[in-house]
């Protein structure tokens, strides 16, 4: 793994958390984009070499709709970057973890990602997530 790419945290509102997340970072989010395929619209702040990635469902029927009932807003996952998201996955799976999706899917910030089930990374719900490249 590379780096922590990004942090997601689940909202209820996208445009009362952008505001909220403005005034705290100090700086205006870069990027708002829908991702249709998970039912969920995203915002990106840049932090450093990593971003915050706000999530508002998009369908009452969401992942991230329903991870707000069951838990309110919160942090929803922390996903690293990593050179070869198959191999990595491979990887994993050998060492005893999870995967919820074992073939990357396309996701927001033009990348490809993989879940890893919370239950084998300590409740916490990891997101692997590659580059796609831009002549793909």
């Amino acid at each position: 793994m590379k780096q922590i790419d990004h942090i997601g945290i689940a909202v209820r509102n996208m445009e009362e958390s952008n505001a909220l997340f403005h005034k705290l970072l100090g700086i205006p989010h870069f990027k708002v984009e829908t991702v249709a395929s998970e039912k969920v619209a995203t915002s990106f702040f840049q932090i450093g070499q990593s971003k915050i990635e706000l999530l508002e469902a998009s369908d009452p029927e969401s992942p991230i709709a329903k991870f707000i009932e069951k838990r309110g807003e919160g942090i929803h996952h922390i996903a690293f970057e990593v050179d070869d998201i198959r191999a990595e996955v491979e990887r994993l799976e050998k060492e005893g973890f999870t995967p919820l999706n074992k073939e990357p899917k396309r996701g927001a910030d033009n990348k490809w990602v993989v879940f890893l089930h919370p239950k084998t990374t300590n409740g916490v719900l990891v997101e692997l997530c590659q580059s796609i490249d831009p002549a793909m």
